[in-house]
């Protein structure tokens, strides 16, 4: 299958984002890759970026429901998922849930995130996936592995998980999902993905054929599509 874009990175929103990006860096341990007025970029030990996106009028979401829903969250793995937990809280967490062996909180802008325990990861902390809600996650995942000749390396009922370019994304199933309609402020985006191309007005109509729908805005450099659940992504040349 002929690749049509590598999978970049993901951007969150945030009104403030020296605040949620110093929150991960210190987290984490991962290192600060830029920091300017609009853009706050993280990378991991192997490669990844988490990058944080200034919106000032950013809606934090309310988990776990769908009136303002979390849409994308990160599955952070670390050695003690509980400490972790606690030192996140004392840097400005808020801690919402407990699961069998992780823990859900959220950041200072309001997006949750995941502390998964897993042995041997040592003190920095490890980027499992990305997450993304869908209403469908198998078609989603094989929507984003048709784009970045990625693998789906899991598709079962609570999700799907494609691995493309080193990076891992997995897509949630969530029943009664609810899109965001960017750019309208009553149904935000949360989050999105960057895929990079090297030719923006040859890669829009395959990704247009494949089932994205192309969105207002943009620039000279990258274009704004929705993907088949409605989550906008950004292909950049």
């Amino acid at each position: 299958m002929t690749q049509i874009a590598q999978l970049d990175i993901a951007i969150f929103d945030a009104p403030d984002i020296d605040r949620v990006g110093s929150f991960y860096a210190e987290l984490t341990g991962w290192e600060v890759v830029r920091s300017n007025a609009d853009r706050f970029g993280l990378r991991t030990p192997n490669g990844q970026e988490v990058e944080f996106q200034r919106a000032p009028d950013h809606v934090a979401p309310q988990w776990p429901g769908q009136e303002r829903p979390q849409q994308f969250h990160l599955d952070l793995q670390i050695d003690d998922h509980q400490a972790a937990a606690e030192r996140a809280v004392t840097l400005g967490a808020t801690r919402l849930s407990d699961g069998a062996s992780w823990v859900t909180l959220t950041d200072p802008a309001g997006h949750p995130f995941d502390l998964c325990q897993a042995d041997g990861v040592g003190p920095v902390m490890n980027l499992f996936a990305v997450t993304i809600d869908a209403p469908d996650a198998s078609a989603l995942a094989h929507f984003y592995a048709d784009l970045t000749g990625g693998e789906v390396t899991y598709d079962g009922a609570e999700g799907a998980l494609i691995v493309a370019d080193g990076r891992s994304v997995m897509f949630q199933q969530v029943g009664d999902f609810t899109p965001p309609r960017w750019p309208d402020p009553a149904y935000p985006q949360q989050a999105h993905l960057d895929l990079l191309v090297r030719d923006l007005d040859a890669a829009e109509p395959v990704v247009v054929e494949r089932g994205a729908t192309r969105l207002e805005g943009g620039g000279e450099r990258f274009r704004v599509f929705a993907d088949p659940a409605g989550h906008p992504f950004c292909l950049v040349a």
